[in-house]
């Protein structure tokens, strides 16, 4: 009689241990905010994309200056796996050596289908002495950060 009780309480045990690992640890992680009443409470769950493997930032891959005149152009590659239009890398800036911002470039929308992607910033103007630029992305929830870029700045 109890290999009957036991062999019937396993099957109940090992689903309800099933239930708890999956409640506890299904990908998702939650933010807690303590109420008035001092009692905490789930505000808002988050869930890193599969496809973004959480990255905050969009990441420049390439930078290529070039020339023109008295001013440049730079062709960006950036990639942003996690793109849609709810959330999408909205642009990059060009700093010199020092930080200063020589020129931003903004993106209207996202490029999901399209990543990475490639796109040109013209009539950017770099002192001279400047001999090389950093390119930083900019995402459209989180700012500027992720992967950047330094090109030399030829002649500078």
């Amino acid at each position: 009689m109890k290999n009957i009780i036991i062999s019937l309480r396993m099957p109940i045990l090992l689903a309800g241990a099933m239930l708890f690992f999956a409640a506890c640890g299904g990908g998702a992680s939650e933010s807690f905010e303590e109420g008035a009443s001092g009692e905490e409470s789930a505000m808002e769950e988050t869930t890193g994309s599969a496809d973004s493997g959480g990255q905050e930032y969009p990441d420049i891959l390439e930078a290529e200056l070039e020339a023109s005149e008295d001013t440049y152009s730079v062709d960006v590659t950036v990639s942003s796996p996690y793109d849609s239009p709810e959330r999408y890398a909205d642009g990059w800036r060009v700093l010199d050596p020092d930080g200063d911002i020589l020129g931003e470039h903004e993106l209207m929308h996202d490029h999901a289908s399209e990543q990475p992607f490639t796109r040109t910033q013209t009539g950017l103007e770099i002192p001279d002495g400047v001999e090389e630029v950093t390119v930083e992305g900019r995402d459209l929830e989180n700012g500027y950060g992720g992967e950047t870029v330094t090109v030399p700045v030829e002649g500078g």
